[in-house]
């Protein structure tokens, strides 16, 4: 399946519906207030299986190609969160070291899984790095034309189309909004 799925650069159509389990962001928050969840987005085990394998195979080309950004975290080995902040503190005390005045601004965007533009983020992978023929149709595939239905408790809402965003809990870098880059 998996590569029956590269070669033809698609993925099935049972492959790209998700069931949503809207979940509390942060426990104690209001449950009646909507702005409080965060849709994560069930997949297939073949969903995933697939989007691994590719996965993988585009972060190999995106660092043997030097398109990812020297500081970027995400999708990296022996990369994380941590050795992000680690970076980021250690920068603070060598500016401190030095006497220089130090700016550290953080930002949280809101929703921003849930607003991805299929057609920027197509776009932008086609002219900032290159991708083409059934690679690029494949990563179209896999962010367009996909349905969802909410599931709460036992009931299940009708199934919809998804227009704008990325599936939550993706394992890929195409799929992150807002890549991590420090300066």
């Amino acid at each position: 399946m998996c590569n029956a799925s590269l070669q033809r650069g698609t993925v099935p159509t049972t492959q790209r519906s998700a069931i949503v389990a809207p979940r509390l962001k942060k426990t104690g928050s209001d449950p009646a207030d909507v702005r409080n969840y965060r849709p994560i987005s069930n997949l297939t085990f073949m969903s995933k299986v697939v989007e691994r394998l590719v996965c993988s195979q585009l972060v190999a080309y995106l660092e043997q190609n030097g398109l990812l950004p020297d500081l970027q975290s995400a999708y990296r080995r022996c990369r994380s969160t941590e050795t992000a902040v680690l970076k980021v503190v250690a920068d603070l005390f060598t500016a401190a070291d030095r006497g220089e005045i130090t700016l550290f601004c953080l930002l949280d965007l809101f929703a921003a899984f849930d607003t991805v533009d299929h057609d920027i983020l197509i776009d932008r992978l086609y002219h900032a790095f290159g991708f083409r023929n059934d690679v690029l149709s494949w990563i179209t595939i896999f962010v367009t034309g996909r349905t969802q239905r909410v599931r709460v408790g036992s009931q299940y809402s009708k199934c919809f189309a998804v227009q704008y965003d990325v599936p939550q809990g993706s394992t890929c870098p195409w799929t992150d909004p807002v890549p991590v880059v420090h300066c």
